[in-house]
């Protein structure tokens, strides 16, 4: 019998990888340009791209994807950008946590399907901020659900940065509603807030999960704009820090910084737990981690 939500599945899929090929393409090009700091000297940087494969718990093929990751570029010093479709049987903890959040039936049948794409970006220029941004679409046979988000990490800040990146995300969000932008806003707020430090990883963003308004059609359209809004919220602000001098107090600022943003995804984020949990490839699912980072 054929599944009702198969081309549903094949559509949300498809989107994920059209909006990876995007932003690797303008990454790209953004280290054809110039930059400042020792960094300047770099030969452009490009992506190398590995298969991912997830194992099952007995061994099976369980889907895998494309992780891409750019190293020591001009612009960029780590950056990856993961896209991935999923499938299987969840795990008793992977069960526990998902039935905490209120998601129906997985206990009667633990089987899933997941796709979406992840992404991180860790700078040369301090002056430029690292970013984070991931949308996933999530099915079981007793419910589906879309989340995801995006946020600015600046260890340099700049108001006018901040002010830019959030607008865009409002502008996006307000054809679907003007009120999602202030709650995911403010979800964000408090889903990147590190208790043990006392403050947030960086200056917010959007963020959203377990959305389903029981209209799939409505739900994709708006994961779709928080994917379309990334580009144009994050490549600006690169453009126009970019050839910012620095100096090695500002390194040293954003070496600490990048510790506290090590810190959220080993012991908080959610992503990390459930790729972990779920036999996904471990290089894929810290793919976030800096390359480089400090503790004091």
């Amino acid at each position: 019998m054929t599944d009702p939500f198969d081309d549903r599945k094949s559509r949300a899929s498809a989107w994920f990888r059209e909006l990876r090929d995007q932003i690797v393409a303008a990454f790209e090009a953004l280290e054809d340009g110039p930059a400042a700091g020792p960094a300047a000297d770099n030969a452009p940087g490009r992506f190398e791209v590995t298969p991912t494969k997830r194992q099952g718990n007995d061994g099976e093929d369980a889907g895998g994807g494309l992780m891409s990751v750019m190293r020591g570029g001009r612009v960029f010093e780590k950056v990856g950008v993961n896209v991935s479709t999923v499938y299987g049987t969840l795990g008793e903890r992977a069960q526990k946590a998902m039935a905490a959040r209120g998601i129906p039936g997985v206990a009667e049948n633990p089987q899933f399907w997941a796709s979406g794409i992840s992404l991180v970006a860790h700078m040369q220029n301090p002056h430029c901020p690292a970013v984070h941004m991931n949308t996933r679409m999530f099915w079981t046979p007793a419910a589906w659900w879309f989340g995801g988000g995006s946020d600015l990490n600046p260890c340099l800040e700049y108001d006018e940065d901040t002010a830019h990146f959030h607008q865009v995300q409002k502008d996006h969000l307000d054809p679907h509603g003007e009120d999602l932008y202030p709650r995911l806003k403010e979800w964000a707020d408090e889903y990147f807030y590190i208790p043990h430090r006392h403050r947030a990883r960086g200056v917010g963003g959007i963020f959203l999960d377990d959305h389903n308004t029981g209209d799939w059609e409505k739900d994709f359209a708006l994961i779709q704009d928080i994917g379309r809004a990334f580009l144009p919220a994050f490549l600006p602000i690169t453009e126009k820090r970019r050839e910012t001098e620095w100096s090695d107090a500002d390194k040293e600022a954003q070496l600490v910084h990048r510790g506290l943003y090590a810190e959220y995804n080993l012991v908080y984020d959610r992503g990390t737990k459930f790729g972990l949990e779920t036999g996904h490839d471990a290089n894929a699912v810290l793919m976030s981690l800096p390359p480089l980072a400090k503790w004091v």
